[in-house]
């Protein structure tokens, strides 16, 4: 038996044998072709010859095919035998050499479908081709994956059940679980690929998986810096160093390939920013500790010397946007430092000032002059010439529920127009305030059928326009508050907004039906109507005890509309009919002064304010807002919003009054990408001649204001209240247990709020999160003081039968038990007390600011969107009521 090498060896034998024995080249060939016979034992060695060179001998003498009498197949067992030998290329009647078998060889493993292969019987022309086959595999097994789940590393795997075991495909599945893993920065992962045996010639194939921890960066050093420390540089990477105080918050301090690359572009873009034009990164390494757990990161740096601005010119081949016009519009000066981000913001803005006049794609180049020995770098504006162009056609792409018209109603510009780039950007804010569809909407620009042509298309991905709310608070007087509200703002892909909500707490309760078409009759004009009813019950607290106060029901319904002025002013009216009423409990607050049966308000029990705010009245509301609206979609990040409205109610109804408010807000990008938002809101009403006003105050308590809602303050928080502080038995006030507190509104009030977002990663963006940081302050005044009340208590004297006997009196700081009888010594019966006293107190109404600071985080949750904030209160007032804690969670339809 031989294979298929000793069948070289066994034809060069024969070739030296002939050449030995000195016979003629057919001599060789009839002793390769008869049999072998060995010679007798006792046979005297042959004589020797003289060597002849075997270079000569191998060139006279080559081997002859050999003929294939018959070819079988031994070991298969799912191949059938003509498959095998169809692989080989090997068949009887076909001549072959050692090497047709070589090849046969090679093509055989090539299938990999064979662990191994033998050829037999080369020597006699009966071939038998033994194989092994490959296993079949049964499963794959994933062990000790965790960080990486299955439906992730599965479809990176190219062996699946069914195919064919190969060592080599199993290491390329290898390479690429581990490949996976060192995309998360896991560099120490190990996977090690094992079978177990099954009957039928089958596997499976088991990776047991190690992850390790993730390969975080020990330290970054960068050498050839002078002018900036390597902390300072640092700070300008997407990579950070692990460990410090925060580490475990840290999500970029992991090792990436390809944020080494971004983090060499930061570098450069940096020094660039600081004037030196000739920075270059001479190499950056990566180097793995022999640990496999860090990397260390060398940066060397060639920062070069800085540059200022030298002269800046402009040219122009544009007719509309002439040289000097250009020079007005930019913001760069000689002499100041050089800064590639300030000519990249040049260059931004001459294309919007071009697109504006119409042209979509206007060559601007700077051309960059620059003077190595004065270290100055002169700038040189190029503008080419380029046709106007004007828009051919606008496509809507993507939208299922949402109509057409509802998209192309918001853009700003038309088939046929000019081509206008502030009026496209416009147009692309205006469609991501509606709401209705994914973040970065982006209205693409394309070349239409001639240069002079541009067809606008926007893609948008629609999301759930329908909201179902849960809000959840916590208040120190409430306790806690559940609102519930279902919205539609997309309702049947025709824009409109459908509304409904309900509030429930134990002292408050409302009820909401809201409607709103904002284009009526496809005219640009908003038409909307709701219908309300508003239960609040006010209570104040006795010692640790609650108790309901006033009750104060609003019933009523309100229409408005609005039209746009110019593209970001509108303007809006209103009317609404509203009617109050105010009630006190009658078994707690009323009494029958007069024993006539009839039980009327007891001011001694409720206080005169409150009593003169029993009853019912009717609003007849009509009112206006002006509103200016620059900014850029529902989660703004630039642009500023001002409204000023106003309220008349007389026209008709019981109450005659003027409210003004107003409404500012800034915001701007930073950065980096931090978010700052400024707001303030101030408010007043001012009585109008022939108003019903009650007490002191022409206004009455249902038609205050009891805002602003400062967070790190309770719900009604702030502001004016009557604190009622009750004697105790001893005619002391007991500021502890013994006090009632009512908030009672004002009529002014201001309210400022500073925000902002700090950039996050990319980890924490993809789970929704946006955490900001603010600065709440405010306040509420301006009425007048209420009657206020100071009652002492009264002691009262008994005789046996219960009668009473005396009455006193009592006087600050006097006790019913201290109290002269007058009665015999004999007789031992003293005062005991029948009605406690009270004192009010008018707190609050101050201008003074209250102050809170906190943090808080919307998430965008598998429930909806969730909002928690934090704030501490630093300035208050007396009377004023804080809230630490609160959040609110909502769900999308």
């Amino acid at each position: 038996m031989i294979s298929a090498n000793n069948t070289f060896k066994r034809a060069g034998a024969v070739l030296l044998v002939g050449t030995i024995l000195g016979g003629s080249p057919s001599t060789v060939l009839a002793q390769t072709a008869a049999p072998e016979q060995a010679p007798p034992a006792n046979a005297p060695a042959p004589a020797a010859q003289p060597a002849q060179p075997a270079t000569a001998t191998l060139t006279t003498a080559p081997v002859q095919p050999s003929t294939i009498r018959s070819v079988a197949v031994r070991g298969n067992q799912r191949l059938e035998p003509e498959t095998v030998r169809a692989y080989a290329n090997l068949s009887p009647g076909l001549n072959y050499t050692p090497e047709t078998v070589d090849q046969a060889l090679k093509d055989l493993y090539a299938t990999e479908l064979f662990k191994d292969v033998q050829i037999l019987g080369a020597d006699t022309g009966n071939i038998v081709i033994q194989v092994q086959e490959n296993p079949v595999i049964n499963r794959i097994v994933l062990d000790g994956n965790k960080r990486i789940k299955e439906d992730k590393i599965l479809p990176e795997i190219k062996l699946a059940p069914r195919q064919i075991f190969t060592a080599s495909k199993v290491r390329a599945d290898v390479e690429r679980i581990v490949e996976l893993y060192r995309r998360q920065g896991r560099f120490a992962a190990r996977v090690e690929p094992k079978t177990v045996q099954l009957e039928q010639n089958r596997v499976d194939l088991v990776f047991e998986i190690y992850e390790g921890d993730k390969s975080k960066v020990r330290s970054i050093n960068i050498i050839g810096n002078e002018q900036f420390s390597d902390g300072r540089l640092r700070k300008e990477m997407f990579t950070r160093q692990a460990g410090g105080l925060l580490g475990f918050f840290k999500s970029n301090d992991s090792y990436d390939p390809d944020r080494l690359a971004a983090d060499q572009q930061k570098l450069r873009a940096f020094y660039l920013t600081e004037g030196y034009a000739d920075f270059r990164v001479v190499s950056a390494l990566a180097e793995l500790t022999p640990d496999r757990r860090d990397f260390v990161i060398t940066y060397v740096v060639e920062e070069g010397p800085r540059y200022r601005f030298g002269p800046i010119k402009a040219e122009s081949l544009l007719r509309d946007l002439p040289p000097a016009s250009i020079q007005r519009g930019l913001k760069i000066r000689e002499g100041e430092w050089f800064d590639a981000k300030a000519v990249e913001d040049a260059v931004t803005d001459l294309n919007e000032v071009a697109g504006a006049l119409g042209y979509a794609t206007a060559d601007i180049n700077p051309q960059y002059n620059r003077d190595a020995e004065k270290k100055v770098m002169g700038i040189t504006f190029q503008v080419g010439e380029t046709p106007r162009q004007y828009v051919e056609r606008i496509d809507v792409n993507g939208n299922t529920i949402t109509r057409d018209k509802v998209i192309r109603r918001e853009f700003r510009i038309n088939e046929g127009d000019a081509f206008n780039a502030i009026k496209i950007r416009r147009s692309q804010d205006r469609i991501q305030s509606l709401g209705y569809f994914q973040e970065k909407l982006e209205i693409k620009d394309e070349e239409g059928s001639t240069p002079d042509r541009r067809v606008l298309s926007v893609d948008v991905e629609e999301k759930s326009s329908g909201e179902l709310q849960l809000s959840g608070g916590y208040s120190s007087l409430e306790r806690f508050i559940l609102a519930f509200s279902i919205a539609e703002r997309n309702f049947m892909g025709k824009g409109q907004e459908l509304n409904a909500g309900i509030s429930y707490s134990k002292y408050s309760k409302s009820v909401q039906l809201g409607f709103v078409e904002p284009y009526l009759f496809d005219k640009a004009i908003m038409l909307g109507g709701d219908i309300f009813r508003r239960d609040y019950n006010s209570f104040n607290y006795i010692g640790n005890q609650r108790n309901t106060t006033y009750s104060q029901v609003s019933t009523g319904l309100g229409l408005r509309t609005g039209f746009p002025v110019t593209e970001y002013l509108s303007f809006g009216t209103r009317y609404s009919l509203q009617q109050d009423k105010v009630t006190l409990d009658k078994n707690t607050f009323y009494s029958d002064l007069d024993g006539d049966g009839i039980r009327t308000c007891e001011p001694l029990l409720a206080g005169r304010y409150l009593c003169d705010e029993i009853g019912k009245r009717l609003t007849s509301l009509i009112g206006y807002s002006a509103v200016y609206d620059s900014t850029d979609g529902i989660r703004p990040t630039k642009g500023r919003r001002f409204s000023f409205s106003q309220d008349f109610a007389g026209l008709g109804g019981d109450v005659r009054y003027i409210r003004s408010r107003v409404d500012a807000s800034q915001y701007l990008s930073f950065g980096g990408g931090f978010v700052f938002s400024a707001l303030g809101q101030a408010g007043y009403i001012h009585p109008l001649q022939g108003s019903p006003g009650v007490g002191r105050d022409a206004i009455r308590l249902t038609d205050r204001f009891f805002g602003p809602q400062l967070r790190g303050f309770d719900i009604r928080g702030i502001g004016p209240r009557i604190r009622r502080v009750a004697y105790d038995v001893d005619g002391a006030l007991d500021f502890e247990s013994r006090r009632v507190s009512d908030s009672i509104g004002g009529r002014a009030f201001y309210m400022g709020r500073l925000e902002v977002e700090p950039p996050i990663s990319a980890g924490l963006k993809s789970m929704g999160l946006r955490p900001s940081a603010f600065l709440d302050i405010g306040s509420l005044w301006n009425i007048r003081q209420p009657v206020l009340t100071d009652i002492p208590g009264t002691c009262v004297l008994r005789k046996a039968d219960n009668t009473i006997e005396k009455t006193q009196t009592l006087l600050p700081g006097q006790s019913c038990a201290t109290l002269p009888t007058g009665l015999p010594a004999t007789d031992t019966r003293t005062f005991v007390l029948s009605q406690p006293g009270y004192k009010e107190f008018f707190l609050g109404n101050s201008a003074k600011p209250r102050l809170s600071i906190g943090i808080g985080v919307n998430w965008v949750s598998p429930f909806g969107p969730f909002r928690i904030d934090i704030a501490k209160a630093l300035l208050k007032q007396e009377g004023d009521d804080t809230k630490f804690f609160s959040f609110n969670v909502g769900t999308n339809f």
